[in-house]
């Protein structure tokens, strides 16, 4: 059932971060309050209504910080939608929240999905750094609009990352290594101090201007 946890789960550490009805836990992310429109709670289901201009909710933070844990939640993103699961967030220079992103985008429509190098906007890839590793063909586990999904992500003490994508594991890195290094160096993150390396920091979930819809959003430390 979506929003619950099971016996198994409360005793493997596991706890909701959305309960499914409430924004208790949450606030805007340039603000102290949750925001007064561009979200909605209904039926179990936490949704960006994809409203422009002065409607916009803007993106979504937790109020509690983490630093090592395991993220898990169901995603469904429609027709031509873009959106991110970001952690370890930070304010940039400019006050726009960055952060390491579990990319969440209609692969097929949303023209996004072709920039950066080698697919690394993709649904599941590090965002603009590390793309999405190959997925097993004849499945159903493939990215696919208006279908829910279920997004994993992994962060150990030791700095270790991983990202799931439908129970199959597409990205693995380690922050600050020789590798995570370059890929910043190269990415649109570049010239952002400490990106990525922050000891903790709270999951936001992005408001790009496209309904997507979330549930089952729980975590457990590491």
């Amino acid at each position: 059932m979506p929003n619950t946890l099971s016996d198994a789960e409360r005793a493997a550490g596991w706890r909701m971060i959305w309960d499914g009805h409430a924004s208790r836990g949450w606030h805007g992310a340039k603000g102290v309050e949750f925001p007064a429109a561009g979200w909605s709670m209904a039926d179990g289901v936490l949704t960006v209504l994809g409203t422009k201009g002065e409607a916009k909710g803007g993106d979504i933070v937790t109020v509690e910080e983490f630093a090592a844990f395991e993220l898990q939640l169901e995603f469904q993103v429609t027709e031509g939608a873009n959106s991110g699961i970001k952690y370890f967030v930070m304010p940039d220079q400019s006050g726009a929240p960055v952060g390491l992103e579990f990319q969440l985008i209609d692969d097929e429509r949303h023209p996004d999905a072709n920039k950066g190098v080698d697919g690394n906007r993709t649904t599941a890839s590090l965002y603009d750094l590390i793309p999405r590793g190959e997925l097993p063909r004849g499945l159903g586990i493939a990215p696919q609009a208006g279908a829910w999904q279920h997004a994993r992500i992994v962060v150990t003490p030791t700095g270790h990352v991983e990202h799931w994508l439908n129970g199959i594991k597409v990205v693995e890195f380690e922050r600050g290594a020789a590798d995570f290094a370059s890929r910043l160096a190269r990415s649109k993150y570049a010239k952002v101090p400490g990106f990525g390396l922050a000891e903790k920091g709270p999951v936001l979930l992005q408001d790009h201007g496209d309904v997507v819809r979330y549930r089952s959003i729980k975590i457990r430390a590491r």
